[in-house]
């Protein structure tokens, strides 16, 4: 007979709509060593985690746990969390004798694993780092999907026969935004859109480039000074 690790757990079989919980405590009177059981049926709302919470810790229960089933199981974890230690097992650990299986069935077969200590927990960060992934990961997510809607914007410009990006450095730069602007608008004339360019592209869509008109005029200038100095009278 395998010994008991946990005298007093609960296994939680969690679903989107419900969570069926079995507790497993030790016997009363000339049944001490015998193991009692019971199952209950909760929500998934916010009060319905508070009554089984209440419920757990009416029956002294000291560990939960449950399988990791998608995203369903985080808000029982974190509605327990503060109360119990969770378990959070992983799902090819719990997979039960094939055959008829049932939602009571699932939690009593976590429970037992959870008593005898034949599983092991999975990792789950603390608040403050699953708020900081959660963070990191939607960066990551919006910065991909920027990406992916440019990339669908160069498809249709080019599709449209708009060479955009030949003379833009970006398709989302801020002369190349001006220009869609000004096409949206009804603007087709392309002198009106190369007045929208910005920076160096104005230059280079003029013909000339910043370092050309700078080295233009320092000639002028010199010969400005040359000009403006008297020339010395012969002695």
């Amino acid at each position: 007979m395998v010994d008991v690790i946990v005298e007093r757990c609960a296994g939680l079989d969690v679903h989107r709509d419900t969570v069926v919980a079995t507790v497993r405590l030790p016997g009363k009177g000339k049944s001490h060593r015998r193991r009692s059981q019971e199952t209950r049926t909760f929500g998934t709302t916010i009060g319905q985690l508070e009554r089984l919470s209440d419920w757990l810790a009416e029956c002294g229960v000291t560990r939960v746990g449950m399988e990791s089933t998608g995203c369903y199981w985080k808000t029982v974890f974190y509605a327990l969390e503060d109360r119990f230690e969770c378990w959070l097992v992983n799902a090819k650990h719990l997979r039960n004798v094939p055959g008829r299986k049932s939602d009571v069935i699932d939690s009593r077969w976590c429970c037992e694993l959870v008593e005898l200590g034949l599983v092991r927990p999975s990792f789950v960060p603390p608040p403050e780092i699953r708020r900081l992934r959660d963070l990191t990961r939607l960066r990551s997510t919006q910065v991909q999907e920027r990406t992916r809607t440019i990339e669908r914007l160069e498809k249709v410009l080019q599709d449209a026969g708009i060479k955009l990006t030949s003379v833009a450095s970006g398709v989302y730069s801020i002369s190349a935004r001006a220009m869609l602007e000004a096409l949206l608008g009804g603007v087709t004339d392309p002198f009106v859109l190369a007045e929208l360019a910005k920076g160096r592209m104005r230059f280079s869509s003029r013909g000339c480039s910043p370092t050309s008109t700078r080295s233009t005029k320092q000639p002028e200038t010199s010969r400005r000074g040359s000009a403006s100095q008297p020339h010395p009278t012969p002695t």
